[in-house]
């Protein structure tokens, strides 16, 4: 469980990825989910998250949907096929 901006066991903060396309709604939840102290990457496509994804740990992906390219069923899907652990 996530709180407060830390990890679950590692007492640093939890590493969030969010995927958006939208600047105004990715930029807030950004600003929204650094004041609560957690350490957040945004990246506007699917193709962009994979590749987060694929150099990072994250505890957390916040995954949009209808994002451009690679939507964010497959990007999921891509995921799980991998078992990457974002």
């Amino acid at each position: 469980m996530l709180q407060h901006g830390m990890g679950s066991s590692s007492g640093k903060p939890a590493r969030l990825l969010v995927v958006e396309d939208d600047e105004r709604v990715g930029s807030g939840l950004v600003a929204g989910l650094s004041r609560e102290g957690f350490s957040v990457l945004r990246v506007p496509s699917g193709e962009e998250a994979l590749a987060a994804c694929s150099s990072g740990d994250y505890d957390l992906v916040l995954l949009d949907i209808g994002l451009p390219g690679i939507d964010g069923f497959d990007v999921l899907r891509r995921l799980r096929d991998v078992r990457c652990r974002c």
